[in-house]
């Protein structure tokens, strides 16, 4: 019988590889940005264009290599990071798999440029599909630059896999974010498209999230400082005023490497413990500095999962170093300890002169005017009261027909209520045969929907003028996303035109949307947008009206009236799927007089 086990050509493993690696374009960006950490770079500029399909480029002044390295550092296993297997317990470089720029060259055509300092030529490599074109000797800055054309071009079943350019400009400008954060002493230059998004000169971490998220970041961070001996926790909280409902800038760092922690961020919420809605996410940008050998960072083929050697630990101090930080800063109450605890009462004014208490007397009192049953009746226990109480509850149950006529004559006058609301969150109406419960926030959010949604399909959005324009710096990732739909916008009622780079100016809003509210509703409306999108099942409109829906429905908590709640069950009742919102959710309960009766029987 044949022999059916064979090696793999070189080229099929480096593919399959490159799988594993390069997942899309922002997984190559993040690659080199990396590797230009860490050859000391201090000035790193990206360019893409076509969201890294057509190119991604990353130029850096970092040391950069010789000739043979240059060659050698295409191979598969090739690096300068590790020596030993113990290495892999003492990591305190980016790169360390010697894969990257293996996967990379054998799905993408690849240009490297790179020269050190002490040499007089650079040298150029060029490989397409893992096959060496071309090297040669140039005339070249010192520094490395790196340039990837066509990324998938040998593997067109994996490039019709990639999303839109607008979801893929998304995850390379979140790896963007993750390098630039992690290293504020580096400048930063983003170029998409011929358009420089991003210009972050090097300086300290709070002007770092600044030059990301916007000057309002200048007034909504709390620092977090916190040593101990098993490690240490810097870095800035948001305030709790401004959680947001889905994820956003939410950061940790170990050692200058970006994680990804579901534990840590419970530590994270659990240190905004009532100062935050349990629905809403604290935002974060959170450093946590430890002993290399006490990780592993090599459980992941993207390095964003790690293991720490005591998990609990760190919760445990991550979690305080919130609680310490808010309370240093008076965001929680907090004792004062230097106040005594004796009662603080006030020293008399010797200067006034007291004046005696007035007697009030009442002229027309007659001690013996009192009814003689009152006046002798025994002392009844609170026995005999509350069975006297009950026996007139039950009285009242068999009132006189007299009575019941006086009762419907009033009803004729003052008609009977219609609706009650129930713990500020629900309306409580009823049927000839049924009792209903509407959700209120859920109501509103299912008529806003269809609103929406008919706007956008016949583009009759009504929107009211400002008498001045309102201008807003939205973050680079946000208003990638508002260049996208603007269209839409417009058509449900914003007046919005860019003012240069992230800035734009409003001219109107929708009805009833406030001018100090149009900020925080578009990014959570930009958020949802992009979650709800994902899914399959949403149209580009779809997603967009319930986005949109969701932020502006009115919430739980906030009082109605019973023409304010008339007025929503009305309109709910006009839509065409009122018993339901867009995302399945049941708006109205309904109870019959049987299910009603069970309750009541044992």
């Amino acid at each position: 019988m044949q022999d059916i086990i064979h090696l793999l050509p070189d080229s099929v493993a480096n593919q399959i590889a490159a799988g594993e690696v390069i997942q899309r374009p922002a997984s190559a960006v993040k690659e080199l940005l990396e590797n230009s950490i860490d050859a000391g770079a201090k000035k790193i500029t990206l360019v893409i264009k076509e969201a890294g399909k057509t190119l991604i480029q990353v130029i850096d002044d970092g040391i950069g290599m010789s000739e043979t390295d240059a060659r050698m550092s295409f191979e598969r296993h090739a690096t300068s990071k590790l020596k030993s297997a113990d290495d892999l317990f003492n990591i305190n470089t980016k790169g360390f798999r010697g894969e990257a720029l293996a996967s990379i060259a054998a799905v993408a055509q690849v240009e490297l440029k790179t020269k050190r300092e002490q040499d007089t030529l650079g040298t150029k490599i060029e490989i397409w599909g893992s096959q060496l074109k071309g090297q040669d000797l140039i005339a070249t800055e010192t520094g490395t630059t790196f340039s990837i054309k066509n990324l998938f071009f040998n593997i067109p079943a994996r490039r019709n896999f990639l999303k839109s350019n607008q979801v893929e400009t998304q995850h390379i400008l979140e790896e963007f974010y993750r390098i630039a954060l992690a290293h504020p002493d580096v400048s930063f230059v983003l170029i998409n498209n011929d358009a420089e998004m991003f210009r972050l000169e090097k300086g300290n971490l709070k002007q770092r999230v600044m030059g990301l998220f916007g000057n309002s970041y200048q007034e909504k961070l709390v620092p977090v400082n916190e040593e101990t001996s098993i490690a240490n926790i810097t870095g800035f909280i948001v305030k709790p005023e401004f959680a947001k409902k889905t994820r956003g800038e939410q950061y940790f760092f170990v050692n200058n490497r970006f994680i990804k922690s579901n534990y840590l961020h419970h530590a994270v919420q659990s240190g905004f413990e009532s100062l935050i809605a349990r629905e809403n996410v604290a935002g974060y940008f959170l450093f946590i500095t430890l002993n290399p050998a006490t990780i592993d960072v090599n459980i992941h083929p993207t390095k964003t999962e790690i293991k720490f050697s005591d998990e609990k630990a760190i919760y445990s101090i991550l979690r305080s170093s919130i609680k310490m930080a808010l309370g240093k800063h008076n965001i929680t109450p907090s004792l004062d300890f230097d106040v005594e605890t004796s009662l603080n009462i006030p020293l008399p004014d010797y200067s006034k002169i007291p004046e005696p208490p007035k007697i009030r007397v009442n002229p027309q009192y007659n001690p013996f005017k009192v009814e003689t049953e009152k006046a002798y009746a025994p002392q009844k226990s609170m026995f005999d009261l509350r069975q006297f109480n009950n026996i007139s509850n039950w009285e009242t149950l068999y009132e006189s027909e007299n009575k019941e006529e006086k009762e419907k004559e009033d009803k004729i006058a003052n008609p009977e209520r219609r609706y009650f609301q129930l713990f500020q969150k629900y309306i409580i109406t009823k049927t000839k045969n049924q009792l209903l419960m509407i959700d209120q926030q859920l109501a509103h959010e299912r008529i806003l929907f269809e609103r929406f949604l008919n706007q956008l399909a016949l583009n009759s959005g009504t929107s009211q003028q400002m008498m001045f324009p309102v201008t807003v710096d939205f973050p680079a990732k946000i208003s990638e996303i508002v260049s996208e739909i603007l269209p839409d916008l417009s058509a449900l009622g914003f007046g919005i035109e860019n003012f240069g780079q992230n800035t734009w100016a409003f001219s109107g809003l929708p009805p009833g949307l406030s001018e100090s509210k149009v900020q925080e509703l578009l990014e959570e409306m930009v958020r949802e947008f992009q979650d709800s999108r994902q899914q399959v099942k949403f149209s580009k409109q779809n997603s967009l009206a319930q986005s949109m829906a969701k932020n502006m429905s009115i919430k739980g908590g906030k009082n109605l009236s019973d023409d304010e709640m008339g007025n929503l069950v009305n309109d709910l009742f006009a839509c065409e799927t009122p018993f339901y919102t867009p995302t399945g959710k049941p708006v109205i309960v309904n109870f019959d007089a049987e299910t009603i009766d069970k309750l009541f029987k044992k």
